[in-house]
Order: structure tokens, then C-alpha cells, then sequence
């Protein structure tokens, strides 16, 4: 179980041609050449023989050393392929000869330790109850991404179990992976459950990184990263051979620099027809369910084409803010953090959108109240059918009892920080879709999902329909706080739940830096939180290229990511914050006494 060490080892095997890379061999070298290159810039590249794949992927394994394992110390990579190197040799090989899989050819990628990869890597969803024998076979993910040509590097660390055993959960920590930190500052929380994978990709750790998302896992680590995060419309993405949480919400969607970065990821992911493995493939999300929608037959191959830099030009988007002033009475939303978001609506608006305030305007967003029983329910079934997909680990073949008491006989590695009672509160749900479940006042199953359709029908689609609208944008979550072992995680707000239980898409873009200002009559002397804050903009089904279009032309509007890099400090703020230079007594002859000194007894 000495995880660590194992992948350490790993990581120096791979680098030991890194003499060929131009690097000269020094391992203490960080690259920075491509930091921040699009996809298209390096396929640029690629193309005219500037750059190799093999090359690319030993400046990002290097970066790896430098910034995750070693230095700053993200941990956001759980595990490098010790076949990366054979695949992008392999990309190169067919680019000499004139073939290019897709847009993702050659680009190295990483994704969430929670997606099968039938190759020589773990399937961990940061358990050791999953450590041992890797999975049988590739995810649909992984395998469109092999069609695609792209190199996949590895694995990222996430919260176990996609932030799903606890109350007391603490984003980007697991057992196997340990704690992820955020690259705008080591000490912040870079947010669960695909933290491993927004962290890397805002550290230059690969081109882009794929994450899942139930409610908020895609896009509050891009919101915490400073990066732009795609939720897909339940169903875009196949599921199949994804350690579950639920059917019903499940999504595997990119993280990315750029709009555009992310745009092409989906497309060489996403399943335009049925994929045979996963029935939500060939469907509509619960939100389209009953009301005669059926699933699109023009999916796009190709989502870049909507990145537009004049996207919000005529646009008329609706602003919500509820719920932005805090879940908590007691713990309310910080002024900056609110003055930030005003500032990335007036940008919204100086940029040609139309933009029309939603509470003042009286609409109310239906509440998915069901989606806790929801979750519930369809995570003991669903763990227990994916169990049966594996073969060599501890909990192959079993239910969600067998890992329940794996964790009680390993909880010196699994549960030093927090328990499993969600787990064990699932293991106690009744087991019939209509038999009431007394631990939520006799709600069933079935009851939880039709209130949770309703909040697509009575929430984003209807504000869609009444104010002509071509999506819904709110702040998506609080800045990153500062990671807490003992006390957990510190969310104050979060929006992500407008398009959870209906199952529709978000794109979450950087939109600010929260900052404190001494005054108004001083509004330059300023501290900047140094961590970012994103904003969501929602859709209904199978809206992404709306989406895209909206939140590239934003990106172009503010560029708020290229002005704000990250600076792997050790802590954010990372200003004001030093203390005194001390200078240590020295040992001095006593002076002279003067001749007019009085004279005083002794031993007083």
C-alpha cells in the first residue's frame, strides 16, 4: 500500500531517456516552453515538424517531477502510464505518415482515477479497495480517446470515492492519493471531486484532464483551479466503465485552459449515438423525460467551431444570484467575493449582452429536493454493477457491504480523516424504487426523481422559455479555502445544483480574483485574495454549443486566466504576510561604568 513510493519510482523510469528532450538531462529543470499552449498551437507544431509528441510528453512528465511530486508538491497526479512514451512514438509515427486521428492526435491527457483504463494503470477512485488487478477494459472515454490518437499520460487524483463516503469529506483527498493542492496556492483547496484533474490542468501538467461530475465536480475544481470546466449533458459522455455515484446524474466532461482547448476535448469524448455500454448514451437526461424531447440526430463532431470571441455580442443571458450569499446564516458570503461577481456581470454586459436580473425579476428556480435520496438509492446499485466489472482488487464481485467493511479493516488508511456514513446510509435505504424510506419522511425513490425532473422542467427550462433567454449565468462557487484535515471543507455557496438533477450542461469559465480594497476613497490599494472565482453558464439538454459560444466570447471579453497565472506560492494571499526579520542577540562586552556611577549593594 506504500502508494508513494511506487509512483515515485515509476516517475523516474519514465524520465530516464529525458536526455533526448532537449533538457539536457536535468531532471531539476522545470519546462515552461508550452506552458499555457493551446491544442491548436501544438498541433501547429506537430504539423510542421517543430515538436514531436514523444518531446511533448517528456516536458509534461518532467513538469510532473518538478511541481507534483516534487517542489510546491501539487499531488494532483496520482500515477504516470508507463506506456505514454510508446503512445505518443506511436502518434508520431502515423503523423509521418500523414495521419492525424482527430484534434487530440499526439496531445497528451490525463483523467480522474475514477475511468478505466484496460492497460497497465490503476482504477482506483483513490481506494485501496479497488488497488490490484487494473480494469478488464478501457472506458468508452478512454477508448474514444485512443481512437483519437491522443496519449494518455495518466491518472489524477480525485476525492475518494468522487467526494461520496462522508459528511466529513476534505475535496482531493483520498487513501491511495493523499491531499491535492491548488497551484494558486499550496495551502488552498483545489475542490472535489476531479480536483486532480483541475489542478493539472492549471499547472501545465498535460494539454487538458477529464474529470466526472453528479453535482459540482467538473466545474468547482475549475473554479478553483482557474480553469474552464465542461459538465455535459447527462449521456453525451457514456458512463460505462466510470466508478459510479449515480446513473441519473453521472457525467464525464474536460478541464482546460481555454474554451477552446476544452471544446475539442468533448468532442473526441462524447458519444454521438449509442455506445452499447451505457443506456443514457442513447436517451435524454431526466429533465427531457415525459415531456416528448428526444435526443438530437445533428450532435456536432466538432465543438470548436462554436468558440466564437464575439459570442456574447446580442446575447441575452439570465443572472440569478440565489443562494450566492451563503448556504450558512452565520457564515456569509465575503463582500469581495460577491463585488466579483458584480464586476463579471458588468463585463457580461460590456461585452454586447443583454443581461436580465432573475430574482428581480420574481422567477423562482424549482428546488431539486430529491436528489440526496436520489444519490443514494442508485449509488448502492450502481458501485455493486461496477464491482462486478472487476476481477484482482478487494472489492471485485461485491456490494457496497464488502467495501463498507474493507474501510473498517483498513481504516488506518482509508478513514484517518473521516468515516463512511453516507455509505452507511445507503446500506440502510429500503430497497424498492416506491417503498418509503423513513429516514426521509416516506419519500420513494420514484417520488425524488419526478421532483427532480421538475426542476429542469420549472427551473432552467422555464426561464429559458419565459424570458427568451439564451442561457442562465451565475457565480458557480466560492473561492478556494484554505485545506483543513481536521474540520473538512469550507463550501460557502454553490450553483451547480440548477442543472444537477435534470441532468444539463454547464461551462464554467474563470471570471475574476476577489480583492479587498482599504477604502473607497482608496480603490487602488488593494490586496487580491489570489485565488480565482468562475462563472456558470447553465442550459437546458444538449445545449453545448450555446454554452461554448457564450463562454469563449466571455474568455475573449475578459481573459482573466492569461492575466492571472498560477504562482505555485506556498500560500494564498501571499502578500502582506511576512513577519519581522528578527536579528539574533549577540554577546556583548559589558561598558564602562562612568566615574559618577552610583553605587548599589549587592545581593539585594
Amino acid at each position: 500500500m506504500n502508494s508513494p513510493v511506487i509512483r515515485i519510482f515509476l516517475l523516474a523510469a519514465l524520465l530516464a531517456p529525458a536526455s533526448a528532450f532537449g533538457q539536457g538531462g536535468a531532471q531539476s529543470a522545470v519546462p515552461t516552453k508550452h506552458n499555457e499552449a493551446t491544442i491548436a498551437q501544438l498541433q501547429s507544431e506537430m504539423a510542421s515538424g517543430m515538436l514531436t509528441s514523444e518531446e511533448l510528453t517528456q516536458e509534461y512528465i518532467a513538469r510532473i517531477i518538478a511541481l507534483d511530486q516534487n517542489g510546491p508538491g501539487v499531488n494532483a497526479v496520482i500515477e504516470l502510464n508507463p506506456d505514454a512514451l510508446f503512445l505518443a512514438r506511436r502518434a508520431d509515427a502515423l503523423r509521418r505518415h500523414g495521419i492525424a486521428l482527430g484534434p487530440l492526435h499526439g496531445i497528451p491527457v490525463l483523467l480522474k482515477d475514477n475511468i478505466d483504463t484496460g492497460d497497465k494503470m490503476q482504477t482506483s477512485a483513490g481506494s485501496f479497495a479497488l488497488v490490484g488487478m487494473p480494469a478488464m477494459r478501457d472506458s468508452t472515454v478512454a477508448a474514444n480517446l485512443r481512437a483519437g490518437g491522443a496519449v494518455i499520460l495518466g491518472k489524477t487524483n480525485l476525492s475518494e470515492w468522487a467526494n461520496f463516503r462522508s459528511f466529513e469529506s476534505i475535496s482531493g483527498w483520498s487513501g491511495r492519493g493523499g491531499q491535492t493542492h491548488n497551484p494558486y496556492g499550496i495551502d488552498r483547496n483545489p475542490c472535489g471531486s476531479s480536483s486532480g484533474s483541475g489542478a493539472a490542468a492549471s499547472a501545465n501538467f498535460a494539454a487538458v484532464s477529464f474529470g466526472s461530475e453528479t453535482d459540482g465536480s467538473i466545474v468547482c475544481p475549475a473554479n478553483a483551479n482557474g480553469v474552464v470546466g465542461i459538465k455535459p449533458t447527462v449521456g453525451l459522455t457514456s458512463r460505462a466503465g466510470v466508478v459510479p455515484i449515480s446513473h441519473t446524474q453521472d457525467t464525464v466532461g474536460p478541464h482546460g485552459r481555454t474554451v477552446a482547448d476544452a471544446a475539442a476535448a468533448l468532442g473526441v469524448i462524447q458519444s454521438r449515438t449509442f455506445d452499447g455500454r451505457d443506456l443514457a448514451t442513447g436517451g435524454v437526461p431526466l429533465g427531457w423525460q415525459g415531456t416528448g424531447k428526444t435526443r438530437p440526430t445533428n450532435i456536432p463532431t466538432d465543438y470548436t467551431k462554436f468558440v466564437d470571441p464575439n459570442g456574447l455580442k446580442g446575447a441575452k443571458l439570465g443572472v440569478t444570484r440565489v443562494g450566492l450569499g451563503g448556504f450558512d446564516p452565520n457564515v456569509p458570503t465575503p463582500p469581495p467575493v460577491l463585488d466579483a461577481f458584480e464586476e463579471a456581470v458588468q463585463a457580461l454586459e460590456n461585452a454586447g449582452a443583454t443581461v436580465i436580473d432573475l430574482d428581480g425579476a420574481g422567477f423562482n428556480f424549482a428546488s431539486a429536493d430529491g436528489e440526496f435520496l436520489v444519490l443514494l438509492f442508485e449509488f448502492r446499485n450502481d458501485v455493486a454493477a461496477y464491482f462486478g466489472t472487476r476481477v484482482g482488487v478487494p472489492v471485485a464481485g461485491g456490494t457496497l457491504q464488502t467495501a463498507i467493511d474493507f474501510n473498517n479493516a483498513h481504516a488506518d488508511v482509508e478513514m484517518p480523516f473521516f468515516n463512511q456514513d453516507l455509505w452507511d446510509l445507503a446500506n440502510a435505504l429500503a430497497t424498492g424504487p416506491n417503498d418509503p424510506q423513513p429516514i426521509f419522511g416516506g419519500l420513494t425513490y420514484n417520488q425524488a426523481l419526478a421532483i427532480d425532473h421538475n426542476a429542469g422542467v420549472n427551473g432552467i427550462d422555464a426561464a429559458i422559455s419565459k424570458f427568451g433567454l439564451d442561457a442562465v449565468v451565475s457565480a458557480t462557487d466560492n473561492p478556494a479555502w484554505a485545506t483543513d484535515l481536521l474540520f473538512g471543507d469550507h463550501f460557502i455557496f454553490g450553483t451547480s445544483g440548477l442543472a444537477a438533477g435534470p441532468g444539463y450542461p454547464i461551462v464554467q469559465v474563470p471570471a475574476g480574483f476577489p480583492k479587498l480594497c482599504a477604502s473607497p476613497t482608496q480603490p487602488t490599494n488593494c490586496t487580491q485574495y489570489g485565488v480565482p472565482l468562475g462563472i456558470s453558464f447553465f442550459g437546458t439538454a444538449f445545449s453545448e454549443p450555446t454554452l461554448i459560444k457564450l463562454a469563449s466570447g466571455f474568455e475573449a471579453a475578459t481573459q482573466v486566466r492569461a492575466h492571472n497565472l498560477p504562482t505555485f506560492a506556498a500560500t494564498a494571499p501571499f502578500t502582506n504576510v511576512q513577519g519581522t526579520t528578527l536579528t539574533k542577540p549577540t554577546r556583548r562586552a559589558a561598558p564602562p561604568a562612568s566615574a559618577n556611577a552610583k553605587k548599589v549593594p549587592h545581593h539585594l
